[in-house]
């Protein structure tokens, strides 16, 4: 095997892990409602997501064909740069997931392939007007589109059952129907998000002279795509599905079924229209649209502010990492082989981090007080548990009539006076 076939093969490797972080990370587009309302259990839900988003993958390439020939000039993009691109969209995914975060895994993969050709190729070869014409306003307009659909039906919705009797049968008619949008956005999903590694790969293929330029993907590009994103949609991205099911607006099934309608619509327009949409952004916006739409509903704004914060640092945080990783990758093969460990090792202390906090099908409806950033805070929580505790020792030492003494910086307890007691308290309620 020569070099080059062989950094072509680890592209394409890396390409399919990065589709598999996309389904895991992006499977709370589609199912977190349904879970969050008890419409779907969650292995159910994962199950579903996931066969749809292969079933999706397959059905279209408009979108893959927009990537591999729209935003770059391919016959500028090596290999190499794009495996930096695919590094930079990875842990950016990754870090979001992590802290719950529901930013998009197509802009990371935009921002990490945009700061990688930049470095390695130069700014030419970008064609930033696709890029703000198919990516930034659609991420602009879609999610603003689509709340305003959600909120539309929901209070259409609330208008028409106001004074239907509320019987058992609708209200599982409202589970049927938001599981029935649900599986659309995930088939929406797979048609979409699919698509994108799809057009990666084949800019790889055209870059290394496999294959023609101005061609779709092959058979064998489509298959292993949509059986990635499938695979990684039925691991779960449980942090992710709380924050988006739990975190912005306590939905109900009305609620879910409207949000998932509009999300369907938006995510499929788009799709047929080669657009880099992010399901993200337009999930999202359904589902605030649906609370907006709801009287009564509390939309939790700190949430949704931080969620934004997300996604307008996305694309370029992941093209500074792309960008670097491009700098590392140019060194030659060794430069490549550091890349891939680098990358192996910052997957790992993630994956052992998350660990720390886990978040599973058993626990993904709990709703905690704070769902962002909760993954951060054990450290903190048992910083204070020992405080706390050594709070309670010293106090109940008091109530026994002995006081820490520190003789020589060592601690030790003596038996204490009535003046000592007294001397103690005035220094506590001092320190206060």
């Amino acid at each position: 095997m020569t070099v080059a076939l062989f950094v072509v093969v680890c592209v394409v490797a890396v390409a399919l892990i990065f589709d598999f972080t996309n389904g895991f990370h992006d499977s709370a587009n589609a199912m977190a409602g349904p879970i969050a309302t008890g419409a779907l259990t969650p292995r159910t839900a994962v199950i579903l997501a996931a066969v749809l988003n292969v079933v999706g993958a397959c059905l279209s390439t408009e979108v893959a064909k927009t990537i591999s020939g729209g935003f770059f000039d391919e016959t500028l993009v090596t290999p190499v740069i794009v495996l930096a691109g695919l590094t930079g969209a990875i842990i950016w995914n990754l870090i979001t997931w992590l802290f719950g975060l529901p930013s998009s895994s197509s802009h990371a993969l935009f921002g990490g392939l945009i700061g990688a050709v930049i470095i390695g190729a130069g700014v030419g070869t970008v064609h930033f007007g696709v890029v703000i014409s198919k990516v930034f306003l659609p991420a602009v307009a879609a999610p603003v589109i689509a709340g305003l659909a959600a909120a539309s039906a929901i209070k259409i919705s609330d208008a028409v059952t106001s004074n239907l009797p509320k019987k058992k049968s609708a209200k599982k008619g409202f589970r049927n129907a938001q599981a029935f949008t649900a599986a659309l956005v995930a088939l929406a999903h797979g048609t979409s998000d699919g698509q994108k590694t799809m057009g990666v790969i084949t800019l790889v293929l055209v870059a290394a002279n496999l294959q023609s330029p101005d061609t779709g993907p092959h058979w064998w590009v489509i298959g292993s795509a949509g059986l990635a994103i499938g695979l990684g949609t039925y691991s779960g991205g449980w942090r992710i599905m709380r924050t988006l099911g739990k975190g912005i607006v306590k939905i109900d099934t009305e609620q879910g079924a409207a949000a998932g309608s509009a999300t369907a619509v938006t995510i499929l327009a788009s799709a047929h229209l080669g657009f880099g949409l992010s399901t993200t952004h337009v999930s999202t916006g359904s589902i605030i649209g649906s609370g907006i739409g709801r009287k009564g509903s509390d939309v939790r704004w700190g949430v949704a502010r931080r969620m934004v914060y997300a996604w307008l640092l996305t694309l370029p945080g992941a093209a500074v990492v792309g960008g670097a990783a491009s700098l590392l990758a140019d060194q030659g093969i060794a430069g490549t082989i550091i890349l891939l460990a680098s990358l192996g090792v910052a997957c790992l202390v993630i994956y052992l981090v998350s660990r720390r906090n886990a978040v599973d099908r058993t626990n993904v409806t709990e709703s905690p007080e704070v769902l962002v950033l909760n993954a951060a805070k054990p450290n903190k929580i048992a910083k204070a548990q020992r405080k706390y505790a050594k709070r309670l020792a010293k106090q109940a030492a008091l109530d026994a009539g002995r006081v820490p003494a520190h003789v020589g910086g060592v601690s030790s307890e003596v038996t204490a006076t009535e003046e000592e007691r007294a001397q103690h308290a005035s220094r506590e309620s001092e320190a206060s």
